[in-house]
């Protein structure tokens, strides 16, 4: 490493913002100090030129495949020939004629509602263009044209909207691997190694957002606990940081964050861009107006129109000269979005007739107006001599980041061992990360050695032991095999993690790959050694420490070479179900031709190529010769003849019979000679080594191959998917225009106000408490307290908000109150009307969680029909729960999409239509205590936020009790609320109690105690930046709260409730039942929707048929028409044991479907008491039989006969028989593993046992 003079990073005036880009804002508000700023410009220039660049695109248009509504077909549809007949989908404009420019140092805020291509902008804006029909236009980066900008990706980053980790890694072992990454080849003259260099760069990072105290916490997921929704959004924001980029572009990146943390996030943005010459261009939803003010220039995008572009002073007065109102209070960015939507734009007095009414208008206004000929004007800056000169700069100062070792035009920075270095570490903190599953395969491993081991003990050694041995050693080579199926789904697990680092341009996929061997090889050492010494000595095999080496690296290399395989496969193809497919054939192949069912002289001439290519017919040669070589076995029992009764004083004249290469006349067999049976010999051993090496290495290369093609998901056409059997129903209702439902925005507040539809929504009359309410977890460090001495209530009618920074446990206190934390300790009261909870308590009190759980293969209706009829009392008629079921559908405006699928994100319901979703889910099943809700506005832009806020208020007006946690409120959305529960760090009290008109009297309370709130700011910004933020001024808001008056007057209120109801009959009847629907009910209502699901899932259910029907072929012309003599029944009884080599295939098709529905039922049906488990697994068994029996017929029809095996029923019966079990028991596996190596390692154990 080189170093470079940092001649600019002393403490100087030039350290400094430039003046009119700190105009308005404190310096003491920054989140990134000064000592900060000049480690920020030490990483991000090392002394050099800045990598300034800028982004310059006109006419840019944009297109993708319609997708408006998608047919899903069924299992019998498929088939219909006349269905897709003459159907060929049509291009749909995503973005039309755009252009602009951004140069160096410059903010660009794209605003737009769902679906107006704001996203699709972002993509093309950082040169990312797969899954697009068409991009026409220009795009310069620099003086780059999008070819030449290829080169230097790594330069220009997009940060997507979805968060992509490994979960099990920490979150400063995730950005550490980043920084590891980037670290230049030339350093400056303050730090003098690449690990200072990485580690100061770490802790910048983590310290410019707050989030150096998650160092060690992992990042989790849905399903793996790790650090909250919004510091996960920060480790993605922190990761892209790390890139060292010129141009970077954020897909709504503050979704989830709490206002001062997203106000954080634009201030350090705006100080990166200022100080290093960046490239920033975002898109927000929900963007308040301190980071609105961050930007120097709005484009305004509307259904792929581009209706405005300019500085960002200049957007407001834009719309305002066109006749469009703005409320002084309003969120700025919502309002600018709002122009083109009717029922949220307010047209003020005297522009009744003359404003503009669509998007067309807006863009003819824009075009005839001076801002229009402003953005011409910039058009030309990339022939300008400022670009080219910051151009020439740019390369320069990237060619001199590269390593020296690296290929001409490298898209990496560091060189190739460190980047296998840096993955090699990062592959062992995965792995170790999850050690369960680490001592699940290691358990699984010893136990299956031991029953082996006692099956084949202590193999005798003369002729009856031969055949024993073999198998032994058979099934040494197998059960590695099998495990390593497993990586099949691990490559699509990590598939996304990579492609996302491949475009950041951090690593090459080969360093990876190498760093995947690298584990490999001790984990594997560690595993197979113990399992080979267990079994090796148990079943007695050769006892010399050479055999036992030899045995021990074979079996060694054939497990890394099946690993390494099953990778090639999981890497070639773009689909899990057509690998598994793949993985399942090749499987049974590599099984039947290892040479021990089948021997060489055995095989067909059609298959004979099979064994040549196999890399497990080597290892299992190599294995059995050297466990034979030099042996000499007598003939004994059976195998000598004559024996039997009186036979047994005979001494002479005997001769071994039925032991393959024994000599005419001899009662004994060497080693040598039984191998040549098989034609194998003892010669071969080290040539299959290397044979076996050889094809680990062909399969690492191919891996490397494959995987350097991955890319990340791309965009397109999105939209609703209707199930063909419900298609003239859909289509009645459903209104397709050119644009899909997602760029739709339906006001269904305004179906609310219905007053017929509000007399038929369920009533509340209980009140719900709580009480110095206390939870604290065990960590490893200790015990840890999440909530401190919480208290509060909600009433019906009552529209609570539950606010506070990121991780202040907000979405903790919802679990505990909703009694769905399992782990932890509980202080504190609870009560619904004054007593304790009902037993029915979790399915009376509706929780809206903040993702959206669906069966994605479920219509619209048929997911609130479900609820409906599992959750409501089982006394209610089941036509009154479904007439309830239609007063909720019309009541979330949900009557048109009824009958559409859910689907997935980005292909289904878009989502707000999936958020209505889940409220009706809940609504649906008539909560009668409360609804909490967390995070419903989460992701949504800010009309559609202010719809489902609205829509709430609504639901309390009617009588409904709602508690709901909420981040960046516009002043307008908490204006919605009654009531105020305000959380700091650590779940501490700052504030509860009422909000007021105007917000009046929580900012009463804050400016009593020293905090009043601009007449301007958004109050409940303000609250946020007061406790946790800038604004904080070293106070502690909790003991202020403690202290004053209002908390005494709150906790003697509570007393008085909680007495009043207590001497009142209670306001909700617990019927003593933990569900409300009876057991059958659930089977049957469960059992019916998976049915519907399977029947859906046609790549699933085909996968399944043709798998079978391949591997019965295989089978069956593999034991092509097997003869009846003596010899043969060894066949016929191989060829009914290979049928069971069906199973891993099928089941690992199963495993990600099963995973998915257990995950549906952890995570919302349980909690809410919906079902109990044996409906689950009854349901997941029956559903699957009938393709089970379809599929054993087809097998039976395929194999039975080319084996030439006798055509008897009682045959068939035991065929269906063998097809169902083990997938029946495979479910079973799954319901008590949740991870997927656990899983599969249990399943594995199982299968092996089973044959």
């Amino acid at each position: 490493m080189e170093r470079v003079p940092d001649q600019d990073f002393q403490h100087s005036e030039d350290d400094s913002l430039p003046e009119n880009k700190l105009e308005g804002i404190e310096k003491d508000s920054w989140p990134i100090t000064e000592q900060a700023q000049r480690l920020l410009k030490i990483h991000g220039t090392n002394g050099m030129e800045s990598k300034k660049l800028g982004v310059t695109w006109s006419g840019l248009t944009v297109k993708g495949l319609s997708n408006d509504a998608v047919f899903n077909e069924n299992v019998l549809s498929q088939f219909n020939p006349f269905t897709k007949a003459g159907y060929d989908a049509p291009l749909k404009t995503i973005i039309s004629e755009s252009s602009g420019c951004v140069k160096p140092g410059e903010m660009l805020l794209v605003l737009g509602n769902p679906g107006a291509g704001c996203t699709s902008l972002l993509n093309i804006l950082s040169n990312r263009r797969l899954g697009y029909a068409e991009v026409n236009g220009n795009v310069s980066f620099g003086c780059m044209s999008s070819d030449e900008a290829k080169n230097y990706r790594a330069q220009i980053i997009m940060n997507v909207e979805e968060e992509v980790f490994f979960p099990t890694l920490s979150v400063g072992q995730t950005i550490d691997f980043a920084t590891r990454l980037t670290v230049p080849s030339q350093l400056p003259l303050s730090i003098n190694s690449a690990e200072k260099y990485s580690q100061s760069f770490k802790e910048f990072l983590l310290n410019s957002l707050a989030m150096e105290h998650t160092h060690d916490t992992k990042v989790g997921d849905a399903y793996i606990r790790g650090v909250s929704g919004g510091e996960r959004k920060r480790v993605s924001i922190l990761e892209c940081l790390a890139t060292r980029g010129s141009i970077f572009c954020w897909d709504n990146s503050t979704r989830g964050l709490d206002a001062s943390t997203a106000l954080d996030w634009a201030k350090t943005m705006r100080l990166m861009t200022d100080t290093l010459g960046l490239t920033t261009i975002a898109t927000l939803y929900q963007a308040g107006n301190a980071v609105f003010e961050q930007f120097d220039k709005v484009l305004i995008l509307d259904e792929g129109k581009q209706i405005f572009y300019g500085l960002r002073q200049d957007a407001v007065p834009f719309m305002e000269k066109l006749g469009f109102y703005c409320d002084p209070a309003a969120n700025k960015a919502d309002y600018l979005t709002s122009v083109t939507v009717p029922s949220a734009r307010v047209i003020m007095e005297g522009y009744k007739k003359d404003f503009p009414k669509n998007k067309d208008e807006i863009l003819a206004a824009f075009h005839q107006s001076s801002f229009h000929e402003f953005m011409l004007s910039e058009l030309d800056y990339p022939q300008s001599e400022e670009a080219g000169r910051n151009t020439a700069a740019f390369r320069d100062t990237v060619a001199s980041e590269k390593a020296g070792l690296l290929p001409q035009n490298p898209t990496a920075t560091t060189s190739f061992l460190t980047q296998v270095k840096a993955t090699v570490i990062r592959q062992y903190q995965i792995v170790w990360g999850d050690k369960a599953t680490i001592v699940v395969k290691q358990a699984s491993t010893i136990i299956q050695a031991l029953v082996a081991g006692s099956l084949f003990y202590q193999a005798p050694d003369h002729s009856g032991g031969l055949f024993l041995r073999g198998g032994a050693l058979f099934f040494c080579l197998l059960y590695p095999a099998f495990m390593a199926m497993s990586e099949v789904t691990d490559s699509f697990t990590g598939r996304p993690v990579l492609a996302k680092h491949r475009s950041f341009a951090l690593h090459y996929p080969a360093a990876w790959v190498i760093a995947q061997i690298a584990v490999d090889i001790p984990v594997s050492i560690f595993q197979w050694s113990h399992f080979g010494i267990v079994i090796y000595f148990m079943v007695g095999l050769k006892t010399t420490a050479s055999a036992f080496f030899t045995f021990w690296i074979i079996v060694l290399a054939s497990a890394m070479a099946m690993t390494a395989f099953y990778r090639m496969v999981g890497a070639a193809f773009p689909t899990f179900d057509a690998a598994t497919k793949v993985s399942g054939l090749t499987t049974s192949a590599f099984f039947l031709y290892m040479g021990y069912m089948i021997a060489k002289p055995a095989i067909k001439d059609w298959f004979v190529w099979i064994f040549w290519i196999n890399p497990m017919s080597y290892a299992y040669e190599a294995v059995l010769g050297n466990e034979l070589e030099g042996g000499v076995f007598p003939c004994v029992g059976p195998n000598l003849v004559p024996s039997g009764p009186g036979y047994e004083q005979v001494l002479g004249g005997q001769s071994c019979a039925g032991i393959g290469g024994a000599l005419p006349g001899a009662s004994l067999v060497t080693g040598e000679q039984y191998l040549s049976s098989f034609s194998f010999s003892t010669s071969h051993k080290w040539r299959n080594f290397s044979t076996i090496c050889a094809w680990w290495l062909f399969f690492v290369v191919v891996v490397i191959i494959f995987t350097s093609g991955w890319k990340e998901v791309g965009e397109g056409g999105r939209g609703l998917l209707i199930p063909r059997e419900k298609q003239r129903k859909t289509l009645q209702a459903l209104k397709i225009d050119e644009e899909s439902q997602v760029n739709e925005k339906p006001d269904f507040v305004s179906g609310s106000t219905d007053p017929e539809i509000q007399g038929e929504l369920f009533h509340n009359t209980s009140i719900f408490t709580w009480k110095t309410l206390t939870y604290k977890v065990k960590t490893p460090s200790g015990e840890r307290t999440l909530l401190e001495n919480v208290q509060g209530y909600v009433k019906p009618g009552m529209l609570g908000a539950l606010m506070g920074s990121s991780g202040a446990g907000k979405t903790t206190l919802l679990d505990v109150l909703a009694q769905r934390k399992t782990d932890g300790t509980i202080h504190g009261s609870v009560l619904v009307d004054g007593r304790s909870l009902p037993v029915s308590f979790q399915r009376s009190a509706g929780y809206v969680e903040q993702m959206d759980v669906h069966e994605s293969l479920a219509t619209v209706r048929e997911a609130l029909e479900f609820s409906a009829l599992l959750r409501q009392s089982r006394e209610t008629p089941q036509e009154e729960k479904l007439r309830y079921v239609d007063t909720i559908v019309d009541l979330l405006q949900l009557r048109d999409i009824q009958h559409t699928l859910v689907g997935t994100p980005g292909a289904g319901l878009s989502v707000e239509q999936r958020k209505r979703l889940t409220i009706g889910v809940e609504l649906v099943a008539k909560p009668s205590i409360l609804i909490f809700l967390d995070e419903p506005t989460s992701g949504l832009d800010g009309q559609a936020a202010y719809n489902t806020i609205s829509f709430l208020r609504k639901l309390a007006a009617a009588g409904q009790a709602i508690l709901v946690t909420i981040h960046q409120p516009s002043a307008q959305l908490f204006s919605q609320f009654d009531t105020l529960l305000l959380l700091a760090k650590g779940g501490k009290t700052v504030y509860f109690g009422d909000i007021g008109d105007n917000a009046n009297t929580v900012k009463g309370y804050f400016e009593s105690h020293g905090a009043p709130c601009p007449p301007d700011a958004n109050p409940a910004e303000h609250m946020i930046e007061v406790v946790s933020g800038s604004l904080s001024a070293g106070k502690d808001w909790t003991q202020i709260w403690l202290d004053s008056m209002q908390c005494e007057q709150l906790s003697q209120h509570i007393d008085e409730i909680i007495d009043d109801a207590a001497s009142k009959p209670p306001g909700t009847v617990d019927d003593g039942h933990a569900f409300a629907s009876p057991m059958w009910t659930q089977i049957k209502l469960v059992a019916q929707r998976m049915n519907v699901s399977l029947y859906r899932n046609t790549e699933y259910v085909n996968n399944k048929v043709i798998m079978h029907i391949l591997l019965a072929l295989l089978n069956g012309f593999t034991f092509w028409m097997i003869g009846d003599s003596l010899g043969d029944l060894k066949l016929r009884l191989f060829t009914i044991f290979s049928f069971i080599f069906v199973a891993p295939g099928t089941i690992s098709q199963l495993q990600p479907l099963f995973i998915n529905r257990r995950d549906i039922y952890e995570t919302r049906e349980k909690k809410s008491k919906t079902y109990h488990w044996v409906p689950f697994v009854t349901g997941l068994i029956v559903s699957e039989l009938p393709y089970l029996l379809v599929c054993a017929v087809m097998y039976y029809v395929c194999w039975y006969f080319t084996a030439g095996l006798p055509a008897a029923a009682k045959y068939a019966g035991s065929t269906f028989v063998v097809v169902v079990s083990p997938t029946a028991s495979r479910i079973c596996m799954e319901e008590e593993y949740t991870n997927d190596h656990r899983s599969y390692s249990m399943s594995c154990s199982i299968q092996a046992l089973a044959r």
